[in-house]
């Protein structure tokens, strides 16, 4: 009882230092993809972080950094999602955002399915296949974290993407290099530093789109 209140109360500081809010369900289901995570996380090797205090600050208050980036009305995907980060926080924060999480990794999207059945999450669909087969779809946000270099991501999701939708990619330090490196038909329209309670190291978030679409 004593970690899940420390853990409430942990998570309760994280979001008012962000100027967040949401409702006792929503951090209810926060706390318990942490312990899914916990649970699932020794025989499916999710993330390399162990203690709960450390999965709520680096996983959940990091990915809970993007939310005020984006708009519900629109439909997501998550590329690369793994363990659920930033894709299951979307989909708590905004029950009414069509979500989809895609990794190619079969063990990573079972506990995603698990995760969605046990918080009843109805807005988020489960994909487990490379993104290259999912090129007849049409996202308006295409979003990952620390799934690949900004040219890779682009280039891999060019396909999935609706022609005004929008690349968000979180990543680190500020990625000067990757940038640089972006194809000629990709252009970066800002890069946010994120500021995340606990977590000491740098933290952006860059938005692309297709030149075109400017």
């Amino acid at each position: 009882m004593t970690s899940q209140v420390s853990g409430q109360q942990q998570l309760q500081q994280g979001i008012d230092a962000m100027n967040l809010s949401f409702s006792e369900e929503q951090q209810a289901q926060m706390l318990a993809y942490v312990a899914l995570l916990q649970k699932w996380n020794s025989t499916y090797n999710l993330t390399a972080l162990r203690d709960e205090a450390s999965m709520i600050s680096h996983h959940v208050l990091d990915s809970l950094s993007l939310m005020p980036h984006l708009d519900p009305s629109k439909r997501m995907i998550d590329v690369g999602s793994g363990g659920g980060m930033p894709g299951i926080l979307c989909a708590i924060s905004y029950p009414e955002m069509d979500i989809t999480l895609l990794d190619a990794n079969r063990k990573k999207t079972t506990f995603l399915q698990q995760v969605v059945i046990e918080l009843g999450l109805t807005n988020v669909q489960v994909k487990s296949c490379r993104v290259e087969t999912l090129a007849d779809q049409s996202y308006e946000i295409v979003t990952s974290r620390a799934f690949a270099e900004l040219a890779d991501f682009v280039n891999l999701t060019r396909e999935l993407i609706h022609p005004q939708g929008k690349w968000l990619a979180m990543k680190g330090m500020y990625p000067k290099q990757e940038i640089d490196r972006l194809p000629d038909w990709a252009e970066v329209t800002a890069v946010r530093a994120l500021s995340v309670p606990a977590v000491a190291a740098e933290r952006h978030l860059v938005f692309m789109q297709k030149k075109e679409a400017l």
